[in-house]
């Protein structure tokens, strides 16, 4: 017997709405995530197990397929992660942009 994966559910571009964007990307781990996969591309879920405990980072790749900022893929046995760089831009120009530059920049000297 053949166990089939869960297919999961993904926004169409339109149905990005800005205010689930802000509010997934409002969280730190969330972020986080997001961050490194700007930087090193697609990635396994388990790359992030240093991140959180993994029942967390269920919850946070979730939210953020949901809320569409990320796509996951099935490759074999692993979910394969990225963020939906190009729907973003085409649905908010800029925002994605602004949102890593202000996580990258560094908080200035007290």
């Amino acid at each position: 017997m053949t166990v089939m994966a869960k297919e999961l559910h993904h926004p169409e571009r339109d149905q990005i709405e800005l205010s689930a964007v802000l509010e997934a990307l409002s969280e730190p781990t969330r972020r986080e995530i997001v961050l490194r996969l700007i930087e090193e591309g697609e990635a396994p879920c388990q790359a992030f197990d240093a991140t959180a405990p993994k029942s967390n980072l269920s919850y946070h790749y979730a939210r953020l397929r949901e809320a569409g900022v990320t796509r996951t893929r099935l490759a074999g046995p692993y979910r394969m992660i990225s963020v939906r760089v190009d729907d973003l831009a085409q649905r908010f120009p800029g925002l994605l942009d602004a949102i890593v530059a202000a996580s990258r920049a560094k908080a200035p000297a007290e």
